[in-house]
């Protein structure tokens, strides 16, 4: 077997394992993890971590770091591991590959899994003759299901300050205008947070892209970013409707429902004008 890909299972100290460095995925105490801490307690660690051995005579978990996290916080002293002897690029693509099948995860994770795996594969040497970083985002897309554009969506979202992505995970702002957003500089992006919060409102795509291209052309500034922030959103107008079936009667058969719309606003124009001549006698 290569040495590279050694593997040896024992019973590891919980305070010789430390989290996979810059890891992307998010380790929160809530109620799942208050879950899997009674789980523990109850049954025990029932699947091994991976790790892989560091300096010191400690190890970098791979896959397991809830697990981690619970069995700190349940006092747990050692847990059964499987111990890989993998250089950190080997590491990072393995921890993504383990952790990209679980049901929830947030945009923010993905992307820099996505980004992770991306740098990783390319200290590897992955790459062809076409060019590395669409052969690499080809590979990553066969191993989870999305196309390389969709991968390369996801990388951008890594250039947003972190109040913006955290409206990304929260589902205040699509994965589209955030895209376009990750172009502007962090600057603009630290306007256009206190717009947002001033406005209370978030940017249609249209007014992503309206914000990207003055970035570009070196024209964005708080100024503007308010002018645009501030426009009425075409959902967001006001709409009075009616169904032609509930109208349909005050007029001829013959009335086409064009015809019915100008019917209408002529009478409202006749309305207005007589109301006018009332009010200034």
């Amino acid at each position: 077997m290569n040495k590279e890909k050694t593997v040896q299972a024992m019973q590891l100290p919980v305070n010789k394992l430390r989290p996979f460095e810059n890891h992307p995925f998010q380790v929160k105490d809530d109620d799942e993890m208050d879950k899997l801490v009674w789980s523990i307690l109850t049954q025990g660690v029932l699947t091994p971590m991976v790790v892989r051995p560091v300096e010191n005579g400690e190890y970098e978990v791979i896959s397991g770091h809830r697990r981690l996290r619970a069995c700190q916080k349940a006092g747990i002293e050692t847990v059964p591991a499987l111990i890989y002897t993998l250089d950190r690029d080997a590491a990072a693509i393995a921890l993504v590959d383990s952790n990209l099948h679980r049901e929830k995860i947030l945009p923010s994770e993905k992307a820099f899994a996505y980004k992770l795996k991306m740098d990783a594969m390319s200290h590897q040497g992955t790459s062809c003759q076409v060019g590395t970083k669409l052969r690499t985002d080809e590979i990553i897309g066969e191993s989870t299901g999305e196309s390389a554009r969709q991968v390369q969506r996801y990388i951008r979202l890594t250039e947003l300050i972190p109040e913006i992505l955290r409206m990304v995970d929260d589902n205040k702002i699509a994965l589209t205008p955030a895209v376009e957003l990750s172009y502007l500089t962090k600057q603009e992006q630290t306007d256009l947070l206190e717009t947002m919060e001033s406005e209370e409102c978030t940017p249609s795509l249209s007014q992503a892209i309206q914000m990207k291209k003055l970035s570009q052309d070196g024209e964005l500034n708080m100024d503007r970013i308010f002018a645009i922030m501030t426009q009425p959103k075409a959902n967001q107008q006001e709409k009075i409707s009616f169904r032609v079936e509930d109208i349909r009667k005050f007029f001829p058969k013959s009335y086409t429902p064009a015809r019915i719309q100008e019917t209408i606003l002529k009478l409202l124009s006749d309305y207005q004008k007589k109301r006018l001549r009332n009010l200034s006698r």
